[in-house]
């Protein structure tokens, strides 16, 4: 029996004895357990040394040895055992292709990851100096990406012996057909560069479309999306969002106020003089403004209107209402010591009597008086 299994080791396939596949099949397994091994040894030891250290390129060394994909150190392996092997030219060539073609898209997922990181790290350290660059980058990094695969996908298709330039010229007729069939998906990818490069907004803006407000969260390549004061999140079209008239408070550097007050007709003229002064002082005696005017603008229905105008020197509106609110409060104090009185809405009727006499009453403005 002995003899007769050393006979078949003889035995020839494929231009190899069996005894040669044997062989080669052994290496190929130890070499892909070896692999796997020295992979595991280099994550662990990389890793611990990783957490000892404050830099953070080792933390991407620990991200690119965990992704070194099982089927690519398999691909190694099996290309490696077939130097112990006499194959034919073709077999050999097409051994040779897969192989590369494995390296190909082990390097596009490399790639990727150094992609990531970089995008990660750059994102976290100008996030609070200037968010734009945030949604700059969440593009280019889609864009950088999308650039990486059709490269491994040209070179695998090239060593597969596949003309690539006449691929890419009939790419780029289909191409124009898919475009029409997708122009919507199109659109919105078009809006979100149109918005990386013009930067109408950025993340942490607050923005108002129509009667929507809220602050952006996210700019992607189709949508982009927003948090609403009242809690629930908001998705845009891009290309919508950009044909819309967006109001970016998030660029307002100062606020303009415009207010009015009215007071009664029987204020003397005397005390209306004094009102300018009295509302310019009003506001200048708050911090964070600009008084900008206050003047008698006109003669109402029921008050004499005066309005005012001034800065507010930032673009917090919670600060501005504070600062509207002491303004109230010191108006309200100066017409009281003024002894000026606030308009609000009267009528003044003339009742005829039967001798021809008139008599004036005064009336608040409702129905049922008039």
């Amino acid at each position: 029996m002995m003899k007769h299994f050393l006979s078949s080791l003889d035995y020839v396939l494929l231009g190899n004895a069996v005894q040669a596949w044997l062989i080669a099949t052994g290496a190929a397994v130890a070499i892909f357990l070896l692999l796997v091994l020295i992979r595991k040894t280099a994550i662990h030891r990389l890793r611990g040394l990783a957490e000892r250290t404050v830099t953070r390129i080792d933390d991407l060394f620990v991200e690119l040895l965990r992704h070194i994909k099982s089927w690519f150190l398999l691909a190694v392996a099996v290309f490696a055992g077939t130097f112990f092997l006499s194959l034919p030219t073709q077999l050999s060539a097409v051994i040779r292709s897969v192989a590369v073609i494995g390296l190909l898209v082990q390097a596009g997922v490399w790639a990727g990851l150094v992609i990531n990181f970089y995008l990660q790290n750059y994102r976290e350290r100008r996030l609070q100096k200037d968010p734009g660059s945030v949604t700059t980058l969440s593009a280019l990094g889609l864009f950088s990406k999308i650039g990486v695969w059709v490269i491994v996908l040209l070179l695998a298709l090239d060593n597969l012996g596949i003309n690539v330039t006449a691929l890419v010229a009939g790419l780029g007729v289909g191409g124009i057909a898919v475009a029409l069939a997708v122009q919507n998906v199109l659109g919105d990818l078009l809006a979100s560069l149109s918005i990386v490069l013009d930067k109408p907004f950025v993340v942490g803006d607050f923005i108002m479309v129509d009667d929507l407000l809220g602050s952006i969260e996210y700019v992607g390549v189709k949508t982009t999306r927003v948090r609403s004061l009242s809690g629930e999140q908001l998705v845009f079209s891009n290309s919508d969002l950009l044909k819309s008239r967006i109001r970016n408070y998030g660029r307002m550097f100062q606020r303009r106020v415009v207010f009015a007050i009215g007071v009664t007709y029987e204020t003397p003229r005397d005390k209306l003089e004094k009102m300018p002064a009295i509302l310019r002082t009003a506001v200048e005696k708050q911090d964070d403004t600009r008084f900008d005017r206050a003047h008698f603008k006109a003669y109402g229905d029921f008050a004499l209107q005066f309005e005012i105008v001034y800065y507010v020197l930032m673009a917090d509106y919670n600060r501005y209402m504070d600062i509207q609110q002491a303004i109230n409060f010191y108006i309200m104090e100066q017409f009281e010591h003024e002894g000026i009185e606030f308009a609000y809405p009267t009528r003044t009727l003339w009742v005829k009597t039967a001798n021809g006499a008139g008599a004036e009453a005064n009336a608040a403005l409702q129905p049922d008086t008039a």
